[in-house]
């Protein structure tokens, strides 16, 4: 190894500054060690928790038997009632047709496309403040979501008024039908929340109904996200299948907040 010797100083002095170089060097290699060290436990404890996050979402995924519910939009008000939605035209038409009872209330908007939602009322009085959890959810679930709409005109009526008997001379075609006599419009607002069940079901519908259902609560608005980015932010905090959690949320863009 090559020396280098600063002829200005004694031989004492290169030595003492070589002694200093070199423990400076071994400070520097214990304090790096040191950091990689931590690095090192600090990525185990990460990895250790990510195995145990997809552990758990595993194990739901392998418990977990799909209610009859579960194909359609759905979530259990305040008062624990259930409610349904349609996803799409060929679940609002089986919802409507196989899925009410006398005393239900179906909700639906003034908007085009829209779905329809079902409360089972079991015929038990129904009060203002679960007619606008239902309101929100017809709102939120709705175009007005994806558009940015902040509120959108929500009616409901009785089951017997749904009917698929068209005007002369019109068609109603999968998943549309015609309202007969009064409807009931209600106040209502965007109002999303997502969480998990204690029977590890994905729950997802007004901030009011989820808190009293779920632990962990995420509140969903509309935002710049697409559904699968919002869906791996909510995955980090909800250990639940990805999928699952796309199929759950509004459609459109949004974001996610801790509630």
């Amino acid at each position: 190894m090559d020396v280098l010797i600063d002829t200005k100083k004694t031989l004492d002095q290169n030595a003492s500054a070589y002694f200093e170089s070199a423990k400076k060097a071994r400070s520097k290699a214990a304090k790096a060690k040191e950091a990689l060290e931590k690095t090192r436990k600090e990525l185990e404890h990460v990895q250790k928790n990510k195995g145990r996050h997809l552990d758990e979402i595993a194990a739901i995924k392998k418990v977990k038997k799909r209610k009859w519910y579960e194909k359609f939009r759905w979530f259990f008000t305040s008062d624990n009632r259930l409610v349904i939605g349609g996803r799409d035209a060929t679940t609002n038409e089986i919802m409507i047709k196989k899925h009410t009872d006398p005393g239900d209330l179906v909700f639906h908007t003034d908007m085009a496309g829209s779905p329809f939602f079902v409360l089972k009322t079991d015929n038990m009085p129904v009060t203002e403040n679960i007619l606008e959890e239902i309101a929100d959810a017809t709102c939120s679930f709705s175009k007005a979501f994806q558009l940015g709409l902040k509120t959108q005109s929500v009616f409901y009526v009785l089951p017997e008024q749904v009917t698929k008997e068209a005007k002369a001379g019109e068609y109603l075609t999968k998943g549309a039908f015609m309202i007969k006599g009064k409807t009931q419009y209600t106040k209502n607002k965007i109002n999303v929340a997502i969480g998990l069940t204690e029977e590890k079901e994905l729950m997802c519908g007004p901030i009011e109904a989820i808190r009293v259902h779920c632990k962990e609560v995420l509140i969903i608005e509309q935002g710049p996200d697409k559904p699968s980015d919002a869906a791996k932010k909510i995955r980090k905090k909800i250990p639940a299948d990805l999928d699952d959690i796309i199929r759950a949320l509004p459609t459109g863009t949004m974001k996610v907040l801790a509630s």
